[in-house]
Parts: structure tokens; sequence; C-alpha cells
């Protein structure tokens, strides 16, 4: 696999206190839904607890990263809400988006995988993958954690080179 965190110096960086620790690559919905404001809609209410139990509870046994594209859509739309939510990822390691990244995107795009529209989605997958992330944490369910969409993600990934990070909301990483 073209993965960068292959070699044990790259994964050094993952060892905490003598532990090597899962990475975690938080879509920009975990870091929302940590910060936003109790919604009234019952679904988004059960995701907002679920995320504030998971963060409270689990995030500490996963190394965090986000990338460049997570703190460019943290930082749109309310000041007060992007404030909050760009304070939160102040200690979370940032990925860049390069080129490597852009064409893994591309080519799940050009793939099927996710509409050219939500290509945005497909750049989060491709920042993952590239870098060799564990799991990629998300509540889109509509264009990455989606049963049929996760299968394709795979198939792409793993025909550009890469092993496509586990797809999966707060709630399925919750532990024992």
């Amino acid at each position: 696999m073209k993965s960068r965190v292959n070699s044990w110096v790259d994964r050094k960086s993952k060892i905490q206190g003598g532990v090597l620790k899962p990475q975690v690559y938080l879509e920009t919905t975990i870091v929302s839904y940590q910060t936003a404001k109790p919604s009234r809609d019952l679904v988004v209410a059960a995701h907002q607890q679920v995320t504030q139990e998971w963060w409270h509870r689990r995030k500490d046994n996963f190394s965090l990263y986000v990338s460049e594209l997570v703190l460019e859509e943290a930082a749109k739309g309310d000041p007060e809400a992007a404030r909050r939510r760009l304070e939160l990822l102040g200690s979370v390691r940032v990925l860049a988006t390069d080129n490597e990244a852009l064409a893994l995107a591309l080519a799940i795009v050009n793939s099927g995988c996710i509409p050219r529209a939500a290509s945005a989605d497909a750049l989060h997958v491709a920042v993952a993958a590239v870098n060799g992330m564990d799991y990629l944490l998300t509540w889109n369910c509509t264009h990455i954690n989606n049963a049929e969409i996760v299968k394709k993600l795979e198939w792409a990934c793993g025909k550009a080179g890469y092993q496509c990070p586990v797809v999966c909301t707060p709630e399925q990483l919750l532990g024992e």
C-alpha cells in the first residue's frame, strides 16, 4: 500500500505513553455536532448526544486528525458557532491536502462512488486514506458513511493503492 503511515518512524507519532493509538480522521460533522446548540430535531439531538459522549469518554484513546478542508468548513457559517468549532480543533493535528490526496479524491469522484457535487466528501476520504488513518469518523451518511458507498470507497481506494479507513459514526466507535 502507498499509505504514508507504514514505517515505524512514521507510526511513532501515534505512540503516547508507550501505547500505539489508532488514528482517527474527524470529518466536519463531528466537530459541528460536538459544538452545536442542542437541536430540536430528535435524530440530530441524539447524534449530538452520542458525539459528546464519544468526545468525553473515548477521544483520548485515539490520535485525532483533521484536514485543511475541515478547518475551512468549520470556519463557515455563524461566527460564534465557527469560533466554537475552531477552538475545539485547536489541539487537533492537521493533515495537509496535497497532490496525492487531490488525485485520490478525483479518482473517487471519477469512479462514481461520490457525486461530483459532493467532491469535498471525496477529499475527506482521500486525505484520510493517503495519510493512513485507521478510522474516518463522520455523521455524513449520505455521501460517506453509507453501506453501499463505503463498499465502493474501499474498492476505489484499493484500486489506487490505498487502504480505505474504517468509516464509522461515534456510536460505532464508543467501545465497551
